[in-house]
């Protein structure tokens, strides 16, 4: 027997409102229990536990009876409804309207929900596509092995009386400003790396060319932003005696360097070098020509979608790049960004990515495309090898009932992707023939 009837109307296409009316015997039966749970715990002067009877329950508890069977009612009968009704909601439900509670009558209310939209892809094959041609550029080898030397670069006091650029110098100073020193402005021993602009604009260049025992007078002007109000803005004089000379030594690039690194040569170390870079610019230009084709789907195809995805989406970036930035040490706090200021910055992309994830999903069920078990097991032990997690605990992650969708998503993603550059018209061209335009929208 259906104790319910429901009644739907389509608001817009990502909104829909649900009439839901629930009948007197289903109301009075949950009445019923939840008195009947009271009624073994309440505590009323001049009766046991137990044995309150019912109209005395209904004089003290009738509240909290309604407040009970009102949750019941609702949150039983909202999710049959949106099952029974094959309603793909994305948002918790906001009721409307709430009917009253009364025993043998029915009782109803309205409910409104954020909905999957229901997209027919069109005009998705022959889409006309800009490819970067990949050019290997042999001086990043040369560049990064630097970096890596100086990365291992140890300071030594220099047999040099006089201090250069790139020198880190240990110095005494004190400042004045209006002839007065300031809160603040002095400090002994202080090491310095000039050209590294951690002091005063101008104050480092000042500094290059004085000897060990060298005292001199710099003059630098306060930015007019700077965080101390009665600095800002302001020219200031400073006395410093510099004291040490430091430089950089760094190793020699030879084969004992690249022992250091997990390779048993030099030119191993090179071969390394040169195979992780042309994967990761390989990996950049497959991921720039999807977010052009999605943006090819997007001209061609115009929807609505769900706000609450888009706000999802926005909060998944942001905890992208708040990782991405811990692993670097440094936070959103520190760029002066909080989570809704990056989603008012960055909710116009988000919600591309949200319209392209439901255009790729809408092609592959239009195009029947789907993936079995040996393409499941591929990819996890794909992230396995990325990841450096054994395999079985991989399985075992991917085999839960949420996490397991998820990964089929993302490979019917990926080879609706394929699909759609198969059947695409795409033309390689050299990295400066792409529409600065199109790279501005993707680094948004």
């Amino acid at each position: 027997m259906n104790d319910l009837n429901v009644k739907i109307e389509n608001v817009s296409d990502v909104k829909k409102k649900l009439f839901i009316e629930v009948d007197a015997a289903k109301v009075d039966a949950e009445i019923e229990k939840v008195y009947q749970k009271i009624g073994r715990t309440a505590k009323i002067k001049g009766f046991r536990p137990g044995k309150v009877p019912r109209t005395v329950l209904e004089k003290y508890y009738a509240p909290e009876m309604e407040q009970q069977v009102l949750g019941r009612l609702i949150n039983e009968t909202y999710f049959k409804a949106l099952i029974d009704n094959k309603i793909p909601a994305v948002s918790d439900p906001e009721i409307t309207e709430n009917g009253t509670l009364e025993k043998g009558r029915p009782f109803s209310y309205e409910v409104q929900v954020e909905v999957k939209p229901e997209i027919e892809a069109k005009d998705y094959l022959g889409l006309e596509l800009k490819k970067e041609r990949f050019e290997s550029d042999p001086q990043v080898v040369d560049n990064q092995l630097e970096e890596m030397r100086n990365s291992r670069a140890e300071t030594v006091v220099s047999e040099r009386d006089e201090a250069r650029a790139g020198d880190s110098v240990v110095i005494d100073f004190e400042g004045f400003v209006d002839g007065e020193a300031f809160q603040n402005g002095a400090a002994e021993d202080y090491l310095l790396e000039l050209g590294s602009g951690a002091f005063l604009p101008g104050f480092e260049e000042q500094l290059v060319g004085m000897k060990r025992g060298d005292e001199r007078e710099v003059n630098v002007t306060f930015p007019e932003n700077y965080g101390v109000e009665n600095l800002s803005g302001k020219p200031a004089l400073f006395k410093v005696a510099l004291k040490e000379i430091k430089e950089k030594k760094v190793p020699e690039l030879d084969d004992e360097f690249a022992k250091g690194f997990g390779t048993s040569s030099l030119e191993e170390l090179r071969t390394r070098i040169l195979e992780n870079y042309e994967n990761r610019e390989k990996q950049r230009i497959e991921a720039e020509l999807r977010e052009r084709l999605v943006a090819a789907l997007l001209e061609k195809n115009s929807f609505e979608v769900p706000a609450v995805m888009v706000a999802e989406q926005c909060r998944q970036m942001f905890e992208d790049a708040r990782r991405r930035l811990a692993a670097q040490g440094m936070s959103m706090e520190m760029l002066g960004m909080d989570e809704d200021r990056f989603a008012a910055q960055y909710r116009e992309q988000a919600e591309s990515q949200v319209k392209g994830s439901l255009l790729l999903e809408a092609i592959g069920r239009q195009e029947q495309i789907k993936v079995d078990e040996a393409e499941i097991d591929a990819r996890m032990q794909e992230i396995s090898a990325m990841a450096g997690v054994p395999l079985e605990d991989v399985r075992k992650r991917f085999g839960s009932t949420e996490a397991r969708p998820a990964l089929v998503s993302r490979i019917i993603e990926d080879k609706v992707f394929d699909f759609l550059v198969d059947k695409a018209d795409v033309s390689e061209v050299a990295a400066d023939e792409i529409n600065p335009a199109e790279e501005a929208g993707q680094e948004a």
